[in-house]
């Protein structure tokens, strides 16, 4: 259990191809005395871990089981073909699934994609990894459609790849129990969202009451009665008093 003196921390976990190195240098920077630690793990782990307490949150990939999680989507990946450097595939910029229709396409057990078989050929047999799956593709016996993330990942200076379409899209999601979210939750949520160190959730501050500005008071001049000349001798009286007559 946590003690007074044992500072909290948060436990994330991630699948391959996810980097949260991002993440975790603004969490570093936002909170340097609660220690963040990183696990990897596999796809079909993934919820799993975050359901039986294991780790505070996972970066996983959709589509998932969500009862008694809470996910939101951060991005979406493009989804690429790994082929080798001297496929004809790797002369065009983008290709579609009809232009690898007549190749054998292998088909990992870990595979990330949202797919019941990906297109082309189907291999003798199901590689157990992603892993195995490329050393396949390297050694000619057939292709690999993976999110981008997955084929840099695991570049090799013999392979290639590039974008295809008409092929699912792979969703890169936050998950975490929905029992509770804790305060350490919120902030590392706050962080994926690109919330400022200074905002806040869904509150915002009443803005501040203008006192009205304090108009000086106007010097008005006094009226003269109506009818009456100034007087010899007051202000406004020609000099002299009144003119003589003329005879």
């Amino acid at each position: 259990m946590t003690g007074p003196e044992t500072p909290a921390s948060f436990k994330l976990a991630y699948v391959p191809g996810v980097t949260p190195s991002k993440w975790v240098r603004i969490w570093t920077e936002r909170s340097p005395g609660v220690p963040l630690e990183l696990v990897q793990t596999t796809a079909a782990e993934a919820a799993g871990l975050v359901r039986e307490r294991e780790v505070d949150a996972v970066l996983l990939r959709l589509p998932i089981d969500r009862e008694g999680l809470h996910a939101i989507q951060l991005y979406t990946e493009t989804t690429v073909v790994i082929v080798p450097k001297d496929h004809l595939v790797a002369a065009a910029d983008e290709v579609s699934v009809e232009d690898i229709a007549d190749d054998v396409v292998l088909h990992p057990l870990d595979d990330p994609l949202d797919w019941e078989r990906p297109p082309g050929k189907p291999a003798l047999e199901r590689p157990a990894t992603t892993a195995d799956a490329i050393e396949l593709v390297a050694a000619g016996v057939g292709l690999l459609v993976v999110p981008q993330s997955v084929a840099r990942l695991h570049h090799r200076r013999d392979l290639t790849y590039r974008p295809i379409s008409g092929t699912p899209e792979s969703g890169v999601a936050l998950s975490w129990p929905d029992e509770e979210t804790s305060d350490l939750m919120e902030q590392f949520i706050g962080i994926v969202r690109g919330r400022t160190v200074n905002s806040t959730r869904g509150r915002q501050q009443a803005p501040e009451k203008q006192t009205p500005e304090k108009k000086a008071p106007s010097k008005s001049k006094r009226p003269q009665p109506a009818g009456r000349k100034p007087q010899p001798g007051q202000r406004g009286a020609p000099k002299g008093g009144k003119r003589r007559r003329r005879g």
